[in-house]
């Protein structure tokens, strides 16, 4: 009974094992694994891979007894997965590929010990016979005793997964894994927990499928124990690193879930019981066969006896069962199932096929044509043509019509009807984008400028001469016996007569009068000016401002309809001449491109959204530049290269650049400007703030078959 139960209990590990999906091939492979008979019932397994062995992660489980081995980055490519050895204390070896790396996980009569060596590209397990095993099991090891659990850490994964952690003091200790009474337990065999450890975790908050965490000790053992979330799928996993045990309940999302029960086989037949000892697999098809009421045919090369024992499970998991353990495989057409070992059907499928090859080269050729619609003939003359994808015979023949855009293809019956249907699902009307872009330039400019201008005039007598002076300078002079004086903006002039003296003055002196201080504002919007005339001077004053201030907005929205996958350009703008030299050829005339441009190259994604790889560019004319022949403008230009994914009929700021300019400049005289107050009559002040900001917006729409853009 013992070994019955053993034997169904790796029936059913090996299943599950083999519904896992495989993982990508990795380029180190297992190529085969060995047993030799040592001595005293000790048993040498050696396991030989492609490459230089990988350190395999080793764990032990006590009931039942399995030694399984993790080889890292490895698939498995030996030719049986499941071998019966039953030598010394091992019973059979089984193998298989999960999540990138391979298992091997070898049957054992009771838990022994064991040695890992890793040689080049094998890897040599020694593995102790049955008296050892006895001996182990009645006379626990010094090293036994002293295995102590010296921590249980529990974290939370980047997929929420629950994770316990457990450190040990010994890497070889046992480990036994199973569900029991609703709850994961781990059991670590002849082992203590350190001090303190005992306790109960509540780790609800940390978002997994795990609710407590269970740390006591079960006589001689110490048990982790995992209570679920109620109601939570999850994916239970345990592997071994060292001296790091790792229990790990990984939740599964509704998609993951309905992955899994598509992976797994449905077996839906008549439940049925099967008990037999050392039965032929031939009666046992048979059996079978009646159940399901079926007609079977097995090849001759079926042969071999088996042991097993089933309980109420549908005849397909049992045929399923039989075939996998026997290295049998199945076809059924209608009816009738055929039943031989994979080789022969292999083999026999692959006489098949080249009967089926045969044929199609006997075949004899039509010819026939093929009206594309949508796409270019010469397009789909490549893609039936290509390389080792070619859906063509070696006697087959495509041309093209480009007048009609038809193909003529020369080809047999079978292969004609293939390219009919390959082209009826390429030749379909290619969906288009609309993309509208908007570009706003926002301009706010201010300037504010203020000046002033000062001036005096004087005329003094010395005997017989008279002195005029303006700004401080002599202007004009006169003999003794008269003369007349006149001002007019601080202006100076004498001659003439002696014992009559005029000065005129008023007014505003103009620009190009002589003053003291200088410095008005251009083109002033508006000024206020001062005369002070006195018996022999003149003063002259003038205050001028200027204050500007603009606000402009300019939007640009080019739009542009395109296929998918195929760029547009678009462009608005002037391209503007310029005169260049270019050696012995003379003065030519050239153009230089100021436009607004958008190019788009769009690509729709299934889920109707769009990927866009996009230029925007918005060029002006800037100041002229001198090229030694003559002068030629330079482009103030702005442009941006992107790639976005948006969804249909959603707007995107693909970018800004602000721009402030502020200037503050001031003129004067030295010493006089700086006086407080004052000094405002000596100086000229200005001040500039100017902002500018470029924005671009994109939206893409998806057209629908029949829309009109207007």
């Amino acid at each position: 009974m013992t070994t019955i139960t053993a034997t169904i209990r790796h029936f059913l590990l090996w299943a599950f094992l083999l519904a896992v999906p495989a993982a990508a091939a990795q380029d180190l492979a297992l190529e085969d694994i060995a047993f030799v008979e040592i001595d005293s019932g000790r048993v040498l397994m050696t396991l030989t891979l492609s490459g230089p062995a990988p350190q395999p992660s080793v764990f032990t489980v006590d009931q039942p007894a399995r030694l399984s081995l993790d080889l890292p980055g490895t698939r498995t490519a030996v030719a049986q997965r499941y071998q019966r050895i039953n030598m010394g204390n091992v019973r059979a070896v089984a193998s298989a590929e999960s999540r990138g790396r391979t298992r091997v996980v070898v049957e054992l009569g009771s838990s022994a010990p064991y040695d890992v060596d890793v040689d080049g590209n094998r890897i040599l397990v020694r593995l102790d016979g049955l008296a050892a095993a006895r001996a182990a099991q009645s006379a626990p090891t010094m090293r036994d005793r002293r295995a102590t659990l010296e921590g249980v850490d529990f974290r939370r994964g980047q997929k929420g997964e629950g994770r316990v952690v457990v450190r040990l003091n010994d890497p070889k200790t046992v480990v036994d894994v199973k569900p029991e009474g609703g709850k994961i337990i781990a059991r670590f065999r002849n082992t203590r927990l350190a001090e303190g450890m005992g306790k109960r975790l509540d780790v609800l908050d940390f978002a997994t499928p795990v609710r407590y965490v269970d740390i006591r000790t079960d006589g001689s053992d110490s048990v982790v124990a995992l209570t679920p979330v109620t109601g939570q799928e999850y994916e239970q996993a345990a592997y071994q690193s060292g001296d790091l045990f790792t229990l790990e309940l990984q939740p599964l999302t509704p998609a993951e879930r309905e992955e899994l029960q598509r992976q797994r086989p449905q077996f839906t037949g008549e439940r049925i019981s099967l008990s037999f000892q050392n039965v032929e697999v031939r009666s046992l098809l048979q059996i079978i066969a009646d159940v399901a009421g079926t007609n079977m045919v097995i090849s001759d090369s079926v042969e071999g006896e088996m042991a097993m024992r089933l309980e109420n499970v549908p005849w397909d998991q049992a045929l399923d069962i039989i075939l996998r353990t026997k290295g049998l495989g199945m076809r059924q057409q209608g009816n009738v199932m055929l039943v031989a070992p994979v080789e022969e059907i292999a083999q026999r499928e692959r006489v098949e096929l080249e009967a089926a090859k045969q044929q199609t080269e006997l075949a004899p050729l039509r010819s026939e044509l093929i009206q594309v619609n949508y796409a270019k003939a010469t397009d789909m003359r490549a893609l039936l043509s290509s390389g080792d994808t070619s859906l063509l015979s070696e006697r087959g023949r495509v041309t093209v019509d480009e007048r009609t855009n038809t193909l003529l293809v020369l080809e047999t019956r079978e292969k004609i009807d293939e390219i009919r249907e390959l082209l009826g699902q390429l030749d379909v009307p290619v969906r288009q984008v609309l993309i509208e872009s908007r570009i706003v330039i926002a301009n706010d400019d201010f300037a504010r400028e203020l000046g002033t201008r000062f001036g005096v005039s004087t005329i003094s007598r010395s005997g017989s001469t008279t002195i005029g002076q303006s700004g401080g300078a002599p202007v004009a002079g006169g003999t003794t016996g008269g003369g007349t004086t006149g001002g007019t903006g601080g202006g100076a002039s004498g001659s003439g007569n002696s014992g009559s003296r005029t000065i005129i003055g008023g007014g505003i002196p103009s620009a190009n009068d002589n003053y003291i201080v200088n410095l008005p504002v251009a083109n002033a919007a508006g000024a206020i000016g001062w005369t002070i005339l006195g018996s022999n001077f003149l003063i002259d004053l003038e205050l001028s401002a200027l204050q500007q201030e603009g606000r402009g907005e300019i939007i640009s929205t080019p739009r542009v309809v395109t296929a998918n996958g195929k760029q547009a350009v678009i462009e608005q703008g002037r391209e503007i001449p310029y005169q260049s030299s270019s050696g012995n050829a003379g003065t030519q005339t050239q153009f230089k491109k100021a436009v607004l441009s958008l190019s788009v190259s769009p690509q729709i994604t299934p889920d109707n959204r769009v990927i866009m790889d996009l230029s925007v560019t918005n060029d002006s004319q800037g100041e002229d530049v001198n090229t030694g022949v003559g002068s030629a403008p330079a482009i103030d230009t702005r442009r941006l290269d992107t790639q976005v994914l948006i969804a249909s009929g959603e707007t995107v700021v693909l970018g800004g650049v602000f721009q402030e300019e502020t200037r503050r400049s001031s003129a004067k005289v030295p010493f006089l400007g700086d006086i407080p107050l004052l000094g405002t009559l000596f100086r000229n002040n200005s001040r500039s703030d100017n902002k500018r900001e470029l924005l671009i917006f994109v939206t893409p729409r998806v057209l629908q078959e029949g829309l009109v853009v207007q």
